[in-house]
C-alpha cells in the first residue's frame, strides 16, 4: 500500500521503515537509524556527513535542528523530533480527492504533492530516503529512480480511487514502454502532437526504437512543447539528476504513455 488514508500499519514495509519512529536515537548510535537521522538533517539544510555514525557533529546538528524547529533542545532524536524530520515524507502519502478525477489526473495531482516537498538525493548518487521510497527500499548508483517515481505516484492514484493500475509499473523505462504497448496505451512521437497529450500522461525519452532512458509526467501540453514533473532529474533535464522538479520539454525523441 502506497497511501496512508487507512493508517500507517497498512503501508508497505519499506515505507513504514522510513517514517516509523525507531525509538530514541542519540550519540553512539550506528547503522541505519543513525544514517536516517543524518539524511533528514541534510534534507532540512543542517548538513553533516552521512556515515551512519551518530557522533558529536551529528548531535550538534540535531540541536541546531531542534532549536530551528522550536523543539526542546537535547541533541537526541525523540519522537517529537523524528515526527518533524519525516513530516515531508508523511505529507506525500495522502491527498484529498476531488470528485470526478480520473486516474491520470489523480496521479498527476500526487506528483504535484511530491514536487511541493522537493524530494532530493542525499548521501550519494541515487541514495537517501526519497530514493528508497520510490525504489521499494533500494538505493545506490544502479538504482536510477525516474521510473520508480512515476510508478509510485501511479499506484498512489489507483489505490486512492480504488481502481486497478493501467500498467503494472516498473523501475525500468523500457519495461514501462513494453507494458504500455501491450495495454494499447503507447503513443509514438509521430502521433503525439496530432492526437494531443492529456495531462497526467507519461513521457518517455527515446534513445533508440527499443531503448528509453527517462520518464516523467506531462503536466500540460501545447503544440510546440509540454510541461513536466519528473524525478531523478535537474534543471538541465539530465536523466541522472538528483531531484523531483518541473521542466518544459520539446517533442523530439519523446514517446508517451496514456494512463
Amino acid at each position: 500500500m502506497h497511501i496512508s488514508n487507512n493508517g500507517f500499519n497498512k503501508l508497505s514495509a519499506w515505507i513504514r521503515d522510513e517514517i516509523t519512529f525507531p525509538g530514541p536515537v542519540a550519540r553512539g548510535k550506528r547503522g541505519m537509524v543513525a544514517k536516517r537521522v543524518q539524511e533528514w538533517l541534510c534534507l532540512h539544510h543542517h548538513q553533516v556527513a552521512v556515515d551512519a555514525d551518530f557522533g558529536g557533529v551529528t548531535e550538534d546538528a540535531v540541536k541546531d535542528f531542534q532549536q530551528a524547529q522550536g523543539i526542546k533542545v537535547t541533541g537526541s532524536v525523540d519522537k517529537a523530533t523524528h515526527a518533524v524530520m519525516v513530516a515531508p515524507m508523511i505529507a506525500v502519502l495522502s491527498m484529498p480527492v476531488t470528485a470526478g478525477m480520473t486516474l491520470s489526473q489523480t496521479a498527476l495531482a500526487f506528483s504535484k504533492v511530491h514536487l511541493a516537498q522537493h524530494p532530493l538525493e542525499v548521501g550519494g548518487a541515487n541514495a537517501g530516503p526519497w530514493v528508497r521510497l520510490y525504489m521499494e527500499g533500494n538505493e545506490g548508483r544502479p538504482w536510477a529512480w525516474c521510473a520508480g517515481f512515476t510508478s509510485f505516484c501511479m499506484h498512489q492514484a489507483a489505490q486512492t480511487l480504488g481502481k486497478s493500475v493501467p500498467i503494472r509499473g516498473s523501475f525500468s523505462c523500457d519495461t514501462l514502454a513494453a507494458q504500455a504497448k501491450k495495454a494499447g496505451r503507447f503513443l509514438a512521437e509521430r502521433d503525439a502532437k496530432a492526437n494531443g497529450i492529456p495531462a497526467g500522461s507519461l513521457f518517455l525519452v527515446r534513445r533508440t526504437s527499443t531503448d528509453w532512458t527517462h520518464v516523467g509526467f506531462v503536466s500540460a501540453a501545447q503544440a510546440g512543447s509540454f510541461q513536466t514533473i519528473e524525478g531523478n532529474t535537474n534543471d538541465d533535464g539530465d536523466r541522472e539528476g538528483y531531484e523531483v522538479c518541473a521542466r518544459r520539454r520539446g517533442y523530439g525523441k519523446k514517446d508517451f504513455i496514456l494512463l
